[in-house]
């Protein structure tokens, strides 16, 4: 068996779910979903330096997946790759960035809720409930790699009602923003995912319902408040740094 399809003995690698375009079961896919959950729960911090071989000792796999994920990575801009140095983790996305993606989502998911309304079938319903009750599982949980873990459970709700939407121009812009990556990177805060989860009910019950203006709403409220808590949190971090400077 060749080293795309092993782990060293003992060691495993986080699974996570399927973004569109890509194939799952391969070891790079988990080790991409292993490295992005800890992108989220901040254990590879912004700006710090990562390289292949100390990632394959901590994994337990080979290079190859290794460098196949980080590739990827690099072409998402996720990572960024230092000549004869490994790869670098960005730093935290700007405020301008920030209000850029809030924009493109106030465009784009509404209209993919009012769509999923309309076209989801009984099975995709059905998965949207049951990730809510896995991200309500997740929801009391402490620390950052349960917040992470959060994270990417939100991420993958958005892009399923981008996938019953059906509509793979929508699904696939969303998909190269990774807004939720940059967003629950910048800081472990419990009241986003609280306020979060009675959002993202009201857009299921909507879609559920088959009622294409409650989706769209719902969505698009969901969007405009997720937009003002983490603003919050450059508001926060802004007044920090001027309370530093003035000390």
């Amino acid at each position: 068996m060749d080293d795309e399809a092993m782990t060293a003995p003992g060691r495993r690698v986080v699974t996570g779910g399927t973004p569109p375009g890509r194939s799952g079961g391969r070891l790079a896919d988990e080790v991409y979903d292993t490295l992005l959950g800890q992108l989220m729960s901040l254990r590879i911090e912004p700006g710090s330096r990562v390289t292949i071989d100390a990632l394959a000792r901590e994994l337990g796999v080979s290079q190859t997946p290794i460098r196949d994920a980080l590739n990827r990575m690099e072409a998402e801009g996720l990572v960024v790759r230092v000549p004869h140095a490994g790869y670098r983790i960005p730093p935290q996305i700007t405020r301008h960035r920030f209000e850029d993606m809030l924009e493109v989502r106030l465009l784009l998911e509404p209209a993919a809720a009012r769509r999923s309304a309309e076209r989801a079938s009984l099975e995709q319903v059905a998965g949207l409930r049951r990730m809510l009750e896995e991200m309500a599982e997740l929801e009391g949980g402490n620390g950052p790699m349960a917040y992470g873990a959060f994270g990417l459970r939100d991420a993958a709700f958005h892009d399923l009602v981008a996938l019953s939407a059906e509509n793979q121009v929508i699904r696939e812009a969303l998909a190269r923003l990774h807004s939720h990556v940059h967003l629950f990177r910048l800081h472990h805060d419990t009241q986003v995912t609280h306020s979060a989860m009675a959002e993202h009910e009201e857009v299921v019950a909507a879609i559920a319902a088959r009622d294409p203006d409650a989706a769209a709403y719902a969505m698009r409220r969901h969007i405009l408040r997720s937009g003002e808590r983490f603003r919050r949190l450059f508001d926060e971090v802004k007044g920090a740094d001027r309370i530093t400077v003035e000390a």
